[in-house]
């Protein structure tokens, strides 16, 4: 089938596989925070994307800039995180561990039904901003200009990010913590802080997901479901806990969702599910995953 196409065509779709593979990315590696710092299955990571996306609609709505949106998506649900995590899951640790996932799935069903009220059942378009409107063409190629920021905006995003876990005292604390808390705890730190902001920081990449998804669809209070399992399969492939694991598996399952919609539309998700498969039968802990963590 490939032999017979063009092979800027093929190219242009591992692309868009790649800018997708890069929401994928973002998505997962705010699941993969939460899990390693506070071994919680975030449920309702989709649903906390979902807001971002609403957020970004009203930010623009007002203010009619979408990178104001952007950096709204990400302070205001970032601090619904936080709250949720001091207020509903921080009574819960040290307690059954199906607590916080049944509280995560329970968010998952009752934030949804909100919108709902709120907002409609219809759903609620952001436009392309213009100056991200329309395509570049390099060479033989044209891709779309929008296509190009989130693959940029995802790098910048992802090395800053690195940079601050590698970098920063914050960070160096956050990833010691993801190892041994009792450790950091009786070094004098506040270990409930740092759950408490990496908690915020993992739903913050999560709306960041949500955020600059809506310009290619709308809002919707029921998108964060496909979200959330999205960011499952990424993180499952990935290893659960792993930031690299997050980048490679997210951009690895954006490329299989892109050739199994330019083969077959109807199967993408079922290509998506089958990998995951292959992956946990050959490697149960997934690519990246820790021992133990399987």
């Amino acid at each position: 089938m490939f032999a017979d196409l063009p092979w800027n065509v093929i190219a242009l779709q591992l692309f868009f596989g790649v800018a997708l593979g890069c929401v994928y990315v973002l998505l997962a590696s705010g699941l993969s925070i939460i899990y390693g710092l506070l071994d919680v299955v975030n449920f309702a990571h989709g649903t906390f994307a979902m807001l971002g996306a609403y957020a970004v609609f009203v930010a623009v709505s007002m203010s009619g800039s979408f990178f104001i949106g952007i950096l709204s998506a990400v302070v205001i649900v970032g601090l619904i995180g936080a709250v949720t995590e001091i207020f509903l899951l921080k009574p819960l640790y040290g307690k059954d561990p199906l607590l916080p996932l049944l509280l995560t799935f329970g968010l998952s069903v009752a934030i949804p039904d909100g919108m709902k009220i709120i907002f409609g059942l219809i759903g609620k378009p952001v436009n392309y901003p213009s100056a991200l409107s329309g395509a570049t063409l390099l060479g033989p190629m044209i891709f779309p200009n929008y296509r190009l920021f989130i693959v940029l905006f995802t790098l910048v995003i992802m090395i800053s990010l690195w940079l601050f876990l590698k970098k920063s005292d914050l960070g160096m604390i956050i990833r010691a913590s993801t190892r041994d808390s009792l450790m950091v705890q009786v070094l004098g730190v506040n270990v409930s802080r740092i759950w408490t902001i990496g908690f915020a920081m993992g739903i913050g990449l999560a709306a960041l997901a949500g955020a600059i998804s809506v310009p290619m669809m709308s809002a919707t209070p029921d998108m964060g479901v496909d979200m959330t399992m999205v960011a499952f399969v990424v993180t499952v492939v990935g290893g659960l806990g792993s930031l690299g694991g997050a980048i490679v598996g997210g951009l690895f399952i954006g490329l299989v969702v892109a050739v199994a919609s330019f083969i077959a539309g109807e199967y993408a998700n079922v290509a998506m599910y089958f990998c995951m498969a292959v992956i946990l039968l050959v490697r149960p802990r997934g690519l990246f995953g820790e021992l133990g963590r399987e």
